[in-house]
C-alpha cells in the first residue's frame, strides 16, 4: 500500500541518521517501541521529556514496522505487535517495575538524536 510505502521511506531515512543504533530484531524494536509508546502517553507532549519520548516512539515503531517489511511480516499484524506490546508496557511502567525502567533506559539509549 501506499502509506505502508511512505512509512518504509521514512524509517529507511530516520535509520539512515542512526548510524549507532545497528541492526536490531523485530523483536527488540516491537519491544522498544511499545516501551517507548507507553513512556510517551504517560508522560503526555507537553515536557522536553514527553516531546522526546514522542520522538523515540515515533523512530522505534518506523524501525518495527521496516523490520517487518524486510521480515515479511504483513503490515496489520506488525501493528497488532506494537499495540500488545504498549499496552504490556503501560501495564509494567504504571506497577513502576525496574526491568521495565531498566529496558526503557536501554531503548533510548538505542534511539538516535532526531533533532
Amino acid at each position: 500500500t501506499l502509506w505502508m510505502s511512505v512509512v518504509v521511506t521514512i524509517a529507511s531515512l530516520l535509520l539512515q541518521h542512526a548510524p549507532n543504533v545497528g541492526l536490531v530484531s523485530y523483536e527488540e524494536a516491537v519491544r522498544c517501541a511499545g516501551l517507548t509508546q507507553a513512556a510517551s502517553e504517560l508522560e503526555g507532549g507537553e515536557s522536553v521529556e514527553g516531546r522526546r519520548l514522542y520522538d523515540a516512539a515515533l523512530f522505534w515503531s518506523l524501525a518495527a514496522m521496516q523490520a517487518a517489511t524486510a521480515a515479511g511480516k504483513p503490515s496489520r499484524a506488525a501493528e497488532a505487535d506494537q499495540t500488545r506490546a504498549r499496552i504490556e508496557a503501560v501495564r509494567r511502567l504504571n506497577a513502576d517495575a525496574s526491568e521495565a525502567r531498566a529496558a526503557l533506559h536501554r531503548c533510548r539509549q538505542k534511539t538516535p538524536d532526531l533533532n
